[in-house]
């Protein structure tokens, strides 16, 4: 496995499923303290289709193309998607009896661009960066100004 040039942790929420959601990130140049945060809100959404946002919106963040870029994530829905090569039969067949099909070719534009690996994390179990992320998440989903998922709201 190659050593990462950036560590990436992850997390969604949404108050009810659907309900207000949102994600929370927290990207690390590796080897190095430089720290940065991400988190955004949006009125009615579920928890899955945050849990893919705040991956594919730490991925855009990233300028610089072919980067080993490490995701650690407590969504097995995630996870065991690209990790277990499901999601590129899914895109063969077309996303065909799929959700979240613009959040996941959106996701395959980016993901093509880097070398991403996928690490599963347990949530809630005192990992301090992933408990960040669901911080970060959790609280953006109570935001006054929250945005439109418009795909999702359509």
């Amino acid at each position: 496995m190659l050593k990462p040039d950036i560590i990436v942790y992850t997390d969604g929420s949404s108050r009810g499923n659907p309900g207000p959601g949102g994600y929370g990130i927290v990207m690390q140049k590796f080897g190095s303290n430089y720290i940065k945060e991400f988190s955004e809100g949006y009125r009615r959404t579920t928890n899955n289709r945050m849990e893919l946002l705040a991956v594919i919106i730490s991925l855009e963040k990233i300028k610089k193309e072919n980067q080993v870029v490490h995701v650690y994530t407590d969504s097995k829905y995630i996870s065991n998607s690209v990790e277990k090569k499901w999601i590129f039969n899914w895109e063969k067949k077309n996303f065909k009896n799929k959700k979240n099909v613009d959040l996941w070719s959106r996701f395959l534009k980016i993901y093509r661009k880097h070398k991403v690996s996928f690490f599963w994390v347990k949530g809630h179990n005192n990992n301090i960066k992933n408990e960040r992320c669901d911080f970060l998440a959790f609280e953006a989903s109570k935001k006054s100004e929250l945005k439109i998922d418009s795909e999702y709201e359509k």
